[in-house]
């Protein structure tokens, strides 16, 4: 990474995303990637609402909606943080549904949901038309690192104390992996934008 951190709202980091997603031409393929606490789906959808609103067909998915089955995901139980890191998200149904329709060659029809986890059961969606000139925004926690093709990549950093913090009692486990996942897997080193997220409502940015 190179450059200083600035600082931003929450609304401005989703226009700086948005400008850098319209920066290469036809289908772009956007990962924003973070903890639950720096709430990358709901950035991911401001991204997508601006891009919409300037003429450009955008879609957000959420990573949580592309889980492994409950039987594979849960084998060595519901608060196991290594499984919960390497096992749970199906990152060949990502693929597939997601990120190569709007790759080159692509139909650019995507999958907005897979599974629902809570009654363990595909949902019925219909894959949604993006076009030649259309934006995919994967958002979720655990994604870079994996090979999962993009034009742009986002990583939202929120420091171990913070995330402990942050992080509802149920889902404190967690947090093991998540730091795990910075540690061992450095993903700010792939992230074409680094947003340091301990305050997700004033965050700092950094371009590569």
């Amino acid at each position: 990474m190179a450059g200083a951190f600035r600082p931003v709202d929450r609304a401005g980091l989703a226009a700086h995303l948005a400008e850098r997603a319209r920066e290469p031409s036809g289908r772009v393929r956007v990962l924003v990637d973070g903890a639950p606490p720096a709430a990358p789906l709901e950035l991911a959808r401001a991204v997508a609402e601006r891009l919409r609103s300037g003429g450009r067909p955008a879609l957000a998915v959420d990573a949580d909606d592309f889980l492994r089955p409950a039987s594979v995901r849960l084998e060595l139980g519901r608060t196991d943080p290594d499984m919960f890191l390497d096992g749970w998200l199906d990152e060949p149904a990502l693929r597939r549904e997601v990120l190569a329709p709007m790759g080159p060659g692509g139909s650019g029809l995507v999958l907005p949901r897979l599974r629902d986890t809570v009654r363990d059961r595909a949902y019925r969606d219909e894959p949604v038309p993006l076009g030649p000139d259309g934006v995919v925004l994967l958002a979720g926690g655990r994604l870079l690192g994996r090979g999962l093709a993009a034009e742009l990549t986002v990583h939202l950093r929120v420091g171990g104390a913070a995330l402990r913090r942050m992080l509802p009692p149920d889902d404190a486990w967690t947090a093991a992996a998540y730091t795990r996942y910075e540690s061992e897997g450095d993903p700010g080193s792939f992230a074409d934008v680094l947003v340091m997220a301990d305050h997700p409502d004033r965050p700092a940015l950094r371009d590569a």
